[in-house]
């Protein structure tokens, strides 16, 4: 959330998140969704010693597999209420991929920011949070590609202050810290003075459950984020919120991975497309109803940009 800018949920070694229902609390101990009923069981790991013996030793020895996630972007992430456990589609995606790899799925919730500096020092193994491949955070970790998303904007219902996404100058736009969405309303506020109109108020959150508050209760007039996290926000909101505009800005979402973790990037590609070949992924992206986003081929370090 802090490398650089890209299209993507969270910027640059950082992270995103949009807070679902009508909580007005903050992320990690804000308002959260419990996870949909029925959730889906990734089969058995009949592969998992061809694929755990390309991971690192000092990763599988203890027969668990860490992963850093900021649970504050439902539905992808988040806290069940009700359990106080992480939830969502990635969550469900971590213990799929962590099962073929023959090891147990642990997540610990942490600031979107800190989770690359994380792997870095070896402090989580993975890192899985709506993190937007793009080559600056390739320079610190490598990805394995296994969503594609865009960029929304979402107002409070029927759109009462006519935001224009193309022209949002003098608008009061929020947007969650460290995700690349706060380069892109820099670059259009700067575009706005630029032709002699008011810049863009920008107003960052820690979590994009603030965010996600601040519109609802007309603290802002519009804000920004992944187009899963925006969609899936709308939807939960009942008629409080809507999408503006189209989705822009399409990038690929990785699992991030440390630069020393030899051939652990092969382990984490050749589990995700078993799971993609036997429905599992395709099981958990509905369940959630992100299918929308599904991709066929995932790769190593697939930013274009």
């Amino acid at each position: 959330m802090v490398l650089g800018s890209v299209p993507g949920r969270r910027m640059v070694v950082g992270a995103l998140t949009l807070a679902v229902g009508l909580g007005l609390s903050a992320c990690g101990g804000g308002t959260e969704q419990a996870a949909p009923s029925s959730a889906p069981s990734a089969p058995s790991s009949s592969a998992g010693n061809e694929f755990s013996a390309m991971l690192p030793d000092a990763v599988k020895s203890d027969g668990k597999l860490l992963f850093g996630t900021d649970a504050s972007y439902p539905p992808n992430e988040s806290i069940d209420p009700a359990t106080q456990k992480i939830v969502g589609w990635e969550v469900d995606l971590g213990e799929a991929l962590a099962q073929k790899l023959g090891l147990q799925a642990q997540f610990e919730n942490a600031g979107f920011d800190t989770i690359i500096p994380g792997l870095q020092s070896g402090k989580y193994e993975l890192g899985l949070s709506s993190f937007t491949d793009n080559k600056e955070r390739e320079k610190v970790v490598d990805f394995v590609t296994y969503y594609s998303a865009g960029t929304a904007w979402a107002v409070a219902k029927g759109n009462p202050k006519s935001l224009n996404v193309d022209d949002a100058c003098g608008k009061k736009i929020g947007v969650q810290q460290g995700t690349v969405q706060v380069d892109d309303l820099k670059a259009r506020s700067e575009k706005c003075t630029g032709a002699g109109k008011p810049a863009i108020e920008s107003v960052v959150r820690k979590n994009q459950t603030e965010v996600n508050a601040d519109l609802v209760s007309g603290k802002i007039d519009g804000m920004l984020a992944d187009s899963p996290i925006v969609g899936y926000a709308v939807k939960q909101t009942g008629d409080k919120l809507e999408i503006v505009g189209q989705s822009y800005d399409t990038a690929p979402y990785g699992v991030a991975i440390p630069k020393s973790g030899g051939q652990m990037k092969d382990a984490v590609l050749a589990a995700l497309k078993a799971l993609i070949a036997d429905g599992t992924y395709k099981q958990i992206l509905d369940k959630w109803g992100v299918a929308d986003g599904a991709i066929a081929d995932p790769v190593i370090n697939g930013a274009q940009s």
